[in-house]
């Protein structure tokens, strides 16, 4: 299987940058020419070009939990971390939401339609060692999404899980993004198996991979102290997470 993944992940990388590349120039064009509005349009559809370039590894998707989110009030979406092909699933189908993240400021250059994405989509990029330059682009941040009812995805292990396991919640990031955004509401997301594709590095990439992104309800973070709401919001990742252990 591990040989025959190998052509196959040649073809995917292909077709992935193709669509980076293409899509940089569509992103270019309808930001300057037709603004936010246009711009945000052919991110979605570039997300979604790129969830269709991992089904030539097998992997196959399943979404649920949407309709449970309001519309018309910010959110700060809380989510496991185990892939850079996280990232695409959840822009996609959680576009109406106009979600934005916080990045690695080294990701806001040199990738093609990525680097684009983060420095014209309204999303935080940031200095992990520089807090003095981290904090206000998460106060930026924060206040775009509570002035416009967008949406933010923070990542509050801080890094990728390698083997699916929930790691530690680091707390700073998502408090910056409360006090700024108060009114948003947080919705705990489970993400699974996206680790089980690059178990082996990114060459080659596993075949086959059921890919799974669960929303789990809403609730308001001032009906309880933040380390209730972090426990609560850990808890409801937690409930859906598919480990290696039982896998």
């Amino acid at each position: 299987m591990k040989i025959f993944s190998i052509p196959v992940t040649i073809i995917y990388y292909f077709f992935f940058g193709l669509t980076l590349l293409l899509m940089h120039v569509w992103q270019w064009l309808a930001y300057n020419l037709g603004g936010y509005k246009s711009h945000h349009f052919s991110v979605k559809v570039m997300n979604l070009l790129l969830i269709y370039c991992t089904k030539i590894l097998g992997t196959t998707h399943r979404f649920s939990g949407k309709e449970k989110l309001p519309k018309g009030v910010p959110i700060i979406f809380v989510s496991n971390h185990q892939s850079m092909l996280d990232i695409s699933p959840i822009e996609w189908y959680l576009s109406e939401f106009h979600p934005k993240f916080i990045s690695k400021i080294e990701l806001g250059k040199g990738i093609p339609s990525v680097s684009y994405n983060l420095q014209r989509g309204g999303s935080a990029l940031i200095d992990r060692k520089d807090s003095r330059q981290s904090l206000p682009e998460i106060k930026k941040l924060a206040e775009l999404v509570q002035k416009n009812n967008y949406s933010v995805v923070i990542f509050p292990e801080g890094t990728r899980s390698r083997d699916g396991q929930l790691k530690h919640f680091h707390e700073n990031g998502l408090k910056m993004l409360l006090k700024f955004a108060p009114s948003a509401l947080i919705v705990p997301i489970t993400i699974n198996n996206s680790w089980k594709i690059v178990k082996n590095g990114n060459f080659p990439l596993s075949l086959g991979v059921r890919f799974s992104l669960q929303v789990h309800e809403p609730f308001t973070p001032k009906e309880m102290s933040f380390e209730e709401l972090m426990e609560k919001t850990r808890e409801a990742i937690q409930s859906t997470l598919e480990t290696s252990k039982s896998n």
